[in-house]
């Protein structure tokens, strides 16, 4: 029950936008918005969430976990019902979309970041690369099961997914209450200006990996969350697909890149040879994925060759997760991994108005693009990501290895 309430956190984080995608065209059409100015409903949300993470990280370094998430939980519910009252016919309602969202945001930052931290609190070894795994997979199901719920909503009324993001919450907060159960014993927090001088330390030391892991983070998530808009885009303009059937076929790709998160997640262990080697791997999937797609342009053959991008980011996220969440002692442990937070992110915020204007301009040059940058981030993988053989016998290696970076 304790890993089902971790893993309803990063599930709650990713309904917030992944449900709304289906939905994009149909608030276009009700509120007579332009494209950019729906696109920014899940901007708003993102940059809300990047700008607040790194606050509430420090804050569950300082004083707890569970402290920060369930009042993130509370905030994230507020701003749903906010968004989902002023669609169903306030004045401006667009306008009052947007601060519910930015609301959903800053609670966001609460969420899936300070999971993370809070897996790398109550879990070692091995059996915290598995949480580890479950945490993405959950992230990755709320991807899978968003556009198909969001679709059912929709055929209610179309902003009826805003009041089921406070349903969803009440859950996540009772099983957080309820089954986490945090070390009583903390030790007192640092003073301020000893967490930032520490803070530096860890960037000054480990800081070329680190910013090449965030980096790979932040462009799985803008790829991603920028092929769903596009992807919901033609399937409406091009194919003439809506409601329940375009929410399945959006959960196609997410289906396969949480199966494979789940599996790398419980396979890689401690091995960090092995999770330098997946996230090269699944950026060169993405490479030929995202190449190839210039050349296919049906349907069908359009999802084959998109699954083989899913596998990677499925491969390559789990790696990430653990590597940075292993980096450091657990004073700091919210801090960076809410940072990585952030610039994942980042990438969600800029796939939709970055993909619009790559759709407007040129779908061979848009895929071209995709498959330059996730080529550039693998290559920066494989150059930056070095890992240091440990000297001392097994045991010793099991304690040591997330300073073991070089």
């Amino acid at each position: 029950m304790t890993v089902a309430a971790i893993g309803s956190i990063p599930l709650i984080m990713t309904l917030g936008n992944s449900m709304l995608i289906p939905i994009l065209p149909q608030m276009k059409s009700a509120l007579k918005l332009s494209q950019l100015q729906v696109s920014l409903t899940i901007t708003v949300f993102s940059i809300a969430a990047a700008i607040f993470i790194p606050v509430l990280g420090y804050l569950s370094d300082r004083f707890s976990r569970k402290i920060v998430i369930i009042p993130a939980l509370i905030l994230y519910a507020v701003g749903g019902l906010l968004a989902g009252l002023a669609s169903a016919g306030w004045p401006a309602a667009y306008i009052w979309i947007l601060i519910g969202r930015t609301l959903q945001g800053i609670g966001a930052a609460g969420t899936a970041p300070i999971a993370m931290a809070l897996t790398g609190d109550l879990f070692k070894g091995g059996e915290q690369s598995r949480v580890l795994g479950i945490v993405e997979a959950s992230n990755g199901l709320g991807k899978v099961i968003s556009p198909i719920l969001g679709s059912l909503l929709g055929l209610l009324f179309w902003y009826a997914a805003f009041f089921a993001f406070p349903v969803f919450c009440i859950v996540s907060i009772f099983l957080t209450w309820l089954y986490v159960k945090e070390k009583s014993h903390r030790q007192a927090p640092p003073p301020f200006a000893t967490y930032v001088r520490g803070l530096f330390s860890v960037f000054k030391h480990e800081g070329r990996w680190l910013f090449t892991t965030y980096l790979a983070g932040a462009t799985c998530l803008f790829t991603l969350f920028g092929i769903l808009f596009y992807l919901s885009d033609i399937l409406e303009k091009q194919y003439t697909i809506d409601g329940v059937k375009k929410g399945f076929i959006l959960a196609i790709p997410l289906l396969v890149m949480v199966i494979t998160a789940y599996f790398t997640g419980a396979k890689i262990g401690k091995n960090m040879y092995l999770m330098k080697r997946l996230i090269v791997l699944g950026f060169l999937f993405m490479t030929i994925s995202y190449g190839s797609l210039v050349f296919v342009e049906k349907l069908v053959p359009f999802l084959m060759v998109l699954v083989l991008s899913s596998v990677g980011t499925g491969l390559v996220l789990p790696c990430l997760n653990t590597l940075i969440t292993g980096s450091v002692g657990k004073e700091r442990r919210g801090f960076v991994t809410s940072l990585y937070g952030s610039v994942r992110f980042l990438g969600v915020a800029l796939g939709p108005p970055v993909f619009t204007r790559l759709m407007a301009w040129s779908r061979p040059g848009m895929f071209i693009s995709l498959a330059a940058l996730t080529l550039v981030v693998g290559l920066l993988a494989f150059l930056m990501i070095h890992i240091a053989k440990p000297k001392g016998d097994k045991d010793h290696i099991n304690e040591s290895y997330r300073y073991n970076y070089v």
